[in-house]
């Protein structure tokens, strides 16, 4: 059986009918390369002094002149108007030490072959969470199969200038008053075997409220070296100690913020340690150990929760000892949000912030099952972020960040 070689556009229109094609869109691409040649026309134009056919009037006109034209070439363009063939005058600038050089347009850089609105639409579909090559079928009908799969890589792979930008630019102008740090686990190609490794994210919160991706990082795992190596770069990139550091519980994670920002109030995340104490006791009891959590977290006052927390200990240090030994082994860290502003608790006592982007993150890459390295992982969760297709609110109670943590935390003496 013969491979079937047509175009995207020609299939589409098969599928389609004669019905769905456009007279003013078609009159519209006609126009377009006649409008960009007029384009790099004017602007050769310009630099020469003169316009084409045009013969100098005097010897003072002659001496302005810039150079002279050598020939046209044809060049093709891919934009949103399709795919043209465009014809551009070659030509050649004098010099003040008597030489010539070619001369290029910037209008029609050299070896451009797509416009950046081009790029940019190609760049969003792929970070909307579709693989290569259902971006090219995607895009095949309206420019006519000129975006193929290799086309879509080239154009993600231009994102990485960006990227790498970014890792390394400072931080000692962000006014950062808390962090979030989580990690997230995907898989990625490795020595072409499919490998999970862990993406370390630190998630940071400006004075005036706003979430902002300070870092993200391809690590085999969450040890204590792997997140320290993490802080260590934000210190040497120039950000300040933060007052408040929200974390997951991971005993690396706490070891590594100790040795860095030893005076930084930690809290631990309230939803992971309900999720360890689920652990801890068989299924029939996780309704009730459920509700006797969720009373002494969400308690409305500190005193509340000081009192509900011993009632907590005193019931399942008899019912299910585990529970209550699970419980005391978070100690105090469990209730750092206590000191802040009551309207902060809500944003203070959980890593929601960063578990929130980590799903959305890992719903748009669901379509690719496996990414291509892991330096590309970490790229796309920044390029979602930096393209606006994920954004990120202000926390709940930012009017009081910069109010100062009390002294004091809940009595644990039980």
């Amino acid at each position: 059986m013969e491979k079937d070689s047509r175009d995207a556009s020609d299939k589409s229109s098969e599928v389609l009918g004669g019905g769905w094609v456009d007279p003013i869109e078609v009159m519209i691409r006609d126009r377009v390369r006649g409008f960009i040649e007029e384009l790099v026309e004017a602007e050769l134009d310009e630099a020469l002094g003169r316009s084409r056919y045009q013969r100098p009037e005097s010897a003072d006109m002659a001496r302005r002149t810039g150079g002279y034209r050598h020939g046209r070439r044809e060049r093709q363009l891919l934009g949103s108007f399709g795919p043209v063939t465009i014809s551009v005058p070659r030509a050649r600038l004098n010099q003040a030490e008597g030489t010539s050089r070619e001369w290029h347009s910037e209008a029609l850089p050299r070896y451009a072959r797509m416009t950046k609105q081009v790029e940019a639409l190609i760049a969003g579909a792929y970070l909307s969470g579709t693989n290569t090559r259902r971006v090219r079928r995607a895009l095949g009908a309206l420019f006519k199969g000129a975006v193929s799969k290799d086309t879509v890589s080239r154009t993600w792979r231009k994102v990485q200038t960006d990227w790498e930008a970014w890792c390394q630019r400072s931080l000692a102008e962000e006014d950062v008053v808390r962090l979030i740090l989580d990690g997230t686990t995907v898989r990625v190609r490795l020595d072409r075997k499919a490998t999970s490794i862990s993406l370390l994210v630190v998630l940071g919160i400006r004075r005036d409220g706003q979430k902002v991706l300070l870092a993200v990082r391809n690590m085999g795992g969450e040890s204590e070296a792997a997140w320290r190596s993490l802080l260590d770069e934000l210190v040497s990139r120039g950000l300040t100690a933060p007052n408040f550091v929200i974390v997951d519980g991971a005993a690396g994670l706490e070891k590594a913020l100790s040795l860095v920002w030893p005076n930084a109030l930690m809290q631990r995340c309230t939803v992971h340690k309900h999720r360890n104490l689920l652990a801890h006791a068989p299924e029939r009891l996780h309704e009730e150990i459920s509700a006797d959590y969720n009373d002494m977290i969400y308690a409305s006052t500190a005193k509340e929760i000081e009192a509900r927390r011993t009632s907590f200990i005193r019931k399942w240090r008899l019912k299910c000892r585990a529970v209550a030994d699970s419980l005391e082994e978070a100690g105090d860290r469990l209730f750092t949000f206590t000191r802040l502003p009551t309207g902060q608790w809500r944003s203070a006592r959980t890593t929601n912030a960063v578990e929130r982007l980590h799903e959305e993150f890992k719903r748009r890459i669901k379509t690719q099952t496996v990414l291509p390295s892991a330096e590309t992982a970490a790229m796309l969760l920044w390029a979602l972020l930096a393209s606006g297709q994920i954004k990120m609110r202000k926390v709940d109670g930012w009017q009081t960040l910069a109010e100062k943590p009390t002294v004091q935390c809940i009595d644990l003496a039980v």
